[in-house]
């Protein structure tokens, strides 16, 4: 995975507004790298039918 120059630069500034500290061109490209794997790795979009699952579910604990 290959981050664009303009992706890189927009890292920098989101991670200098959040922490308060400038990272580098080659840290801020690490970082963001390991942000989107991370994202991959846990997000999972859940199917029509098991939302509805979690839905009922929900419905049947929350008068408990």
């Amino acid at each position: 995975m290959v981050l664009s120059d303009e992706q890189i630069i927009n890292f920098q500034m989101l991670y200098k507004s959040k922490f308060g500290k400038e990272i580098s061109q080659a840290e801020a490209c690490e970082k963001g790298i390991k942000l989107i794997r991370l994202v991959q790795l846990i997000y999972k979009p859940i199917t029509e039918d098991e939302y509805k699952i979690l839905q009922m579910r929900r419905q049947e604990t929350a008068g408990s």
